[in-house]
């Protein structure tokens, strides 16, 4: 989704929306959920690139899973091809490439969110288990040559941390620690941009400021690691040009 500078707008959209829409007017907010799609199946409205992503029930509730337990270093989503099409059409196979490079990495992408700028990311999420990892991030900047971005907490650690994901190579950028996030607990995690600068927060808290070299446009997702086994639910973009 490509917003000129020139709208001056704000979408909201939560798990489950179907298509983000401006024909040349600031569209009011839009909320939805996961309540229309099937318990036990991969979600329609992201697209599982790495790892087992599923809709579960949660107490009545539908939400997003993660499912680490399944988690094989190395394995990337099943029809990982036609997905990474349905993102970048017949320009593809670069996308493609870099997959398996990130493989130790679980995440899906919002497929009609294609530019993602300034404004917030928020996503409620819960560790449920995971020995090596339980973690929950918000994943942005994501471009066609597979490079991106993510804030993400963790669950074993109590730390927030801003990765990069660059040719194949994952390095720290920023990193907070002492950031409370107990297992079995629901958490709100926040990302707001605004030009070069990056803010994460937890809980309502801010723990985390950045100033990156460069803007951030790209796609955009919800991410995790290794045999994270996490729940999100309320994933909310909100887009401000």
């Amino acid at each position: 989704m490509r917003i000129s500078s020139s709208i001056k707008a704000v979408v909201v959209s939560t798990i489950g929306f179907a298509a983000l829409s401006l024909p040349g007017l600031a569209a009011p907010p839009t909320t939805f959920d996961l309540a229309d799609e099937t318990a036990g199946a991969e979600p329609k409205s992201f697209v599982p690139v790495v790892g087992f992503w599923r809709v579960a029930d949660d107490n009545g509730k539908k939400v997003l899973v993660v499912d680490g337990r399944q988690w094989k270093e190395g394995q990337s989503s099943a029809g990982i091809a036609d997905k990474a099409r349905t993102l970048y059409g017949e320009r593809y196979a670069e996308f493609l490439d870099r997959v398996q490079a990130y493989a130790y990495f679980p995440y899906v992408v919002a497929p009609n969110v294609q530019s993602f700028t300034d404004g917030e990311i928020t996503v409620r999420f819960q560790g449920l288990s995971g020995r090596i990892d339980q973690g929950a991030g918000i994943l942005f900047n994501l471009k066609q040559n597979g490079d991106y971005l993510t804030i993400r907490a963790n669950c074993l650690e109590n730390n927030l941390v801003l990765w990069k994901f660059e040719n194949g190579k994952r390095s720290s950028v920023h990193w907070v620690r002492n950031t409370p996030t107990a297992t079995h607990q629901w958490h709100d995690l926040k990302v707001r941009i605004t030009g070069t600068k990056v803010e994460g927060y937890l809980d309502g808290k801010l723990y985390l400021e950045h100033t990156l070299a460069q803007p951030v446009s790209g796609r955009i997702g919800l991410w995790s690691k290794a045999d994270s086994h996490m729940y999100f639910s309320d994933y909310t973009v909100t887009a401000a040009n």
